[in-house]
């Protein structure tokens, strides 16, 4: 018995010295999220696009009042993402469906952001209905020094396909250089199976904007965000962008996707008609990524996470377990997005 309790006590010992010695490393840690906004539109009719047919201008009363609580309600997700760890909200993250700077402008001077200082990077697109892709920034934490938007120049035959620009931000998180590409990839209109090419040929300009990184540094540390409208497992990721799912497999060449893991185990980030997908998803380069040897004095990927947060989501009826959205059959719900966001954690040991 004596030697038992020695054998514990020794262990015990063994453990705490373990734990307070990794406790003694401190990191910085960032968040870096992306949030389909869901038609986060203005009140006012803009005669340059079709944004008579976004949700906000079909209301028929209560436009502004709809306004200002989904971007109330917006704003208050955001500053939640990541804040458990990090005690702070995203350092960057990217967001679609968005009108115009203007409502962005809203968003970042809502009470739950305004202290935190975001700076905003938009264009506008060629987008038909108007919507575009943006990327917000803690100040503080990043200093953006480049930026340039590409569109796919997709055709349908001889018809131009006006989808959304990609939106490549380059910039230092602290004192590191990382890019950031945000995306909408064209939606599934007409079915998955017809719509497919339209997506590898936006996946194939994400390789395009990746290789011209990776022409100026091999070693680019570079995060690929969206929604993409396809998940992990399509060929748009896995024949055109080729991302492995297997830390093991990633290369200088090659892209690590943590959402694949997910996505087989039955994470979504929306529903529709009976079906589950994850489109939305953030995707890094091989010298984000950890291995195993616990290196961690430059920025890591700690871990890849879905923001599915119980008031994010329906809790009863028909669509119980689905994104709590903004608007259904013509009419504001009070939710707020029919996207969940996706977020990541990366952390630097403090030297």
């Amino acid at each position: 018995m004596k030697k038992i309790l020695l054998f514990i006590t020794i262990s015990f010992l063994m453990i705490s010295t373990t734990y307070s010695q990794n406790n003694e490393k401190k990191y910085s840690i960032r968040t870096i999220a992306f949030y389909n906004l869901e038609n986060l539109f203005d009140t006012i009719n803009d005669p340059s696009i079709n944004d008579e047919a976004s949700p906000m201008m079909e209301l028929k009363a209560n436009r502004s009042k709809v306004y200002w609580d989904k971007i109330d309600k917006l704003a208050s997700t955001i500053a939640q993402i990541g804040a458990d760890m990090a005690n702070t909200s995203p350092a960057i993250i990217g967001v679609s469906e968005v009108e115009n700077r203007s409502v962005l402008e809203d968003l970042v001077k809502n009470k739950h952001l305004i202290k935190k200082e975001y700076g905003i990077i938009h264009y506008d697109s060629p987008d038909k209905r108007g919507i575009d892709v943006a990327l917000l920034y803690q100040k503080k934490y990043f200093k953006p020094i480049f930026h340039e938007v590409f569109n796919p120049n997709i055709y349908k035959g001889n018809f131009k396909v006006f989808t959304r620009d990609q939106l490549l931000v380059s910039g230092y998180l602290d004192d590191e250089m990382i890019h950031v590409i945000v995306n909408h990839w064209p939606s599934r209109s007409g079915g998955e199976e017809k719509s497919r090419p339209l997506r590898e040929k936006a996946a194939y300009q994400n390789t395009l904007i990746i290789n011209q990184i990776r022409k100026n540094d091999v070693n680019a540390k570079i995060l690929t965000m969206g929604d993409f409208n396809d998940d992990p497992i399509n060929a748009s990721f896995k024949e055109v962008l080729k991302t492995k799912s297997e830390k093991n497999e990633v290369d200088e060449t090659a892209i690590y996707n943590p959402y694949e893991d997910m996505f087989r185990r039955g994470f979504n980030t929306l529903g529709y008609r009976d079906k589950i997908n994850l489109f939305d998803q953030i995707l890094i380069s091989e010298p984000l990524l950890d291995k195993g040897e616990k290196d961690f004095s430059t920025y890591k990927m700690y871990k890849a996470m879905i923001f599915n947060k119980r008031f994010l989501t329906i809790r009863k009826g028909q669509y119980k377990g689905y994104p709590f959205r903004s608007f259904s059959n013509g009419g504001y719900t009070g939710g707020y997005s029919d996207h969940y966001p996706v977020y990541m954690y990366l952390i630097k040991e403090k030297k």
